[in-house]
């Protein structure tokens, strides 16, 4: 890392005097003068934090050669096998709607394409059922994408783990306040800094590009989130705290991506071990630990040190929004808890997207026909039965009715020109 007074340099903008100012990122009665570490130790500093940017380009170029050369032969091995999947025919004005409309049409509108495009129904929606399949992922795709980010997660909570294991803040939550802000930053925790910070910032680039699942909006929050608290907490010097964050949700993130992983390579047994793992760490980290001791020390130890002030604010704000995330996705796993416990296993990712097999439309096609076949026999059946009741009825009435009571209408009556009486 460049030397203290270099990284502390800031540029002399207005808007650089107005952004950092030191009632935004310092405690009342603390300037930036004060957090000037002597000598030999390391001050964190904004553009410490510029190392990220590259660090992210490279994690996209190694993520690229990872899953080629590493996952993708795992998959293999493992037994990954993606799903049939049947090419649709070229149909100009459902390929249209597809694309420039909605790729789940309405009941009515598949009816009205129907007969444009001089199909039925049923054949309409199994297009549109096998064309949102040809655009989702493969599981192959899925497994590269968790291989990356469980070898990511599993890497980082191991370098974490060995260099916070030893610091007195990892068993004493004071600690992260005591003395601040002339708090010296370890070159290890630099790096975790910098490292995870160009990881997130790699998977916002590529965001568009991976497994787009339910929850992919608040993926989006908790990534932006990420972002802002790696580098507010690193500019303000809340390292301390903010290293015992990364720690937490690195210690769930890998079990999950290997659970995944089994999931897709069809380890049933295996996925459903390591789900419970996973569920349990998540639930214990995310919704205990975090609360009681991360928002705790941040909300309320740290208030005997200093007085609140724009940074306290803001930082508490952003680790309330990631709590808001942990809830929600602690929902979604007690959902797939359920149904471990009452169903036997863990049929899928509760954020993903269901994928309609070839063999599903097959199946589909044919109950639907057999349904069809059914409710014309019923038909045929009824209509048959009507005609005869009416049928019955009318002779009925001609045995039972008088004479006089048959309309006059029907009756030619003699003349001299026509001597017989008959009926039409």
């Amino acid at each position: 890392m460049p030397d203290a007074a270099h990284r502390s340099s800031r540029m002399d903008t207005p808007l650089d005097h107005w952004f950092w100012q030191q009632e935004y990122w310092l405690p009342p009665g603390i300037t930036w003068k004060d957090t000037e570490m002597k000598r030999g130790l390391q001050n964190p500093a904004p553009r410490d934090l510029l190392l990220s940017l590259p660090l992210a380009l490279g994690f996209m170029v190694l993520r690229y050669s990872f899953e080629r050369k590493v996952a993708l032969p795992l998959s293999r091995l493992l037994g990954v096998q993606n799903q049939r999947r049947v090419q649709v025919s070229h149909v100009p004005k459902l390929e249209a709607f597809y694309t420039q409309r909605s790729h789940q049409p309405s009941q009515s509108e598949v009816v009205v394409l129907a007969k444009q495009c001089g199909l039925t129904p049923r054949q309409t929606e199994t297009w549109f059922r096998r064309r949102g399949n040809q655009d989702r992922p493969t599981k192959t795709k899925k497994f590269c994408e968790a291989c990356w980010r469980f070898a990511f997660y599993l890497i980082a909570f191991m370098a974490g783990l060995a260099s916070l294991i030893d610091t007195p803040w990892f068993w004493d939550q004071r600690e992260c306040w005591r003395g601040y802000p002339r708090q010296p930053v370890a070159e290890a925790h630099y790096w975790y800094y910098v490292t995870e910070l160009g990881f997130y910032c790699s998977l916002l680039l590529s965001i568009t590009a991976d497994v787009k699942r339910k929850d992919f909006k608040e993926q989006i929050i908790h990534h932006v989130v990420t972002v802002l608290l790696i580098g507010f907490s690193y500019c303000g010097n809340y390292v301390r705290v903010g290293t015992l964050v990364m720690l937490i949700h690195d210690s769930s993130d890998f079990l999950l991506e290997s659970a995944k992983m089994f999931n897709y390579a069809g380890w049933q047994r295996t996925c459903d071990a390591l789900f419970v793992i996973f569920a349990t760490v998540f639930l214990v980290t995310r919704l205990v630990v975090f609360p009681n001791r991360i928002l705790h020390t941040t909300l309320v130890l740290s208030m005997e040190f200093f007085a609140p002030f724009f940074g306290y604010y803001f930082f508490n704000f952003l680790l309330l929004v990631l709590q808001a995330l942990h809830v929600f996705w602690g929902y979604l796993i007690l959902r797939m808890i359920y149904k471990f416990v009452f169903l036997g296993k863990v049929e899928r990712d509760e954020r993903s997207d269901e994928e309609s097999g070839d063999e599903e439309d097959e199946r589909g096609e044919k109950e639907e026909e057999s349904m069809w076949e059914e409710r014309k026999c019923v038909l045929d059946s009824r209509l048959a039965a009507l005609a005869n009741k009416c049928a019955l009825s009318n002779l009925t009435n001609e045995k039972s009715a008088p004479a006089s009571a048959v309309p006059k209408s029907r009756w030619h009556i003699a003349s001299p020109a026509n001597p017989r009486v008959r009926i039409n």
